[in-house]
């Protein structure tokens, strides 16, 4: 194959679950994510749905709004973390009005609504496509 193909292999795609009750927004969001990187994406749209996908998949990244349905976005990263198999799962937090204090105690790598959609894509990359 040429050296400049732009075939990706398969082992390069990891999943990337978008956690945003707003469903034009949680789309538009994965679609991007999908367009502009080698990852998949899916949306749920509430914190009980997100539980129901993780009997099924444990995803490689989370990007979560902060403003759910019957729990924030903190909450269901804090409800997360007691389960071993995503203690290393890396999340994005994003939301019009963060608590600054929560997302430095948890060590949570926010975004501000509107961001810039570079920022975010910046972020996947850092969490998903550098070695460790």
């Amino acid at each position: 194959m040429p050296p400049n193909h732009t075939s990706k292999q398969p082992h390069d795609n990891k999943t990337i679950l978008v956690i945003e009750d707003d469903g034009s927004v949680g789309s538009s969001l994965v679609q991007i994510i999908v367009e502009e990187t080698q990852h998949l994406a899916f949306l749920v749209t509430d914190p009980a749905q997100a539980l129901q996908v993780f009997e099924d998949l444990l995803p490689d990244l989370l990007v979560i709004d902060y403003h759910l349905p019957h729990m924030n976005g903190i909450q269901l990263y804090d409800f997360l973390q007691q389960r071993r198999e995503f203690k290393h799962v890396p999340t994005i937090i994003i939301s019009a009005a963060l608590p600054e204090e929560d997302v430095t105690t948890h060590h949570l790598f926010a975004l501000n609504k509107p961001f810039d959609i570079d920022d975010l894509l910046s972020a996947i990359h850092d969490f998903l496509d550098t070695p460790d």
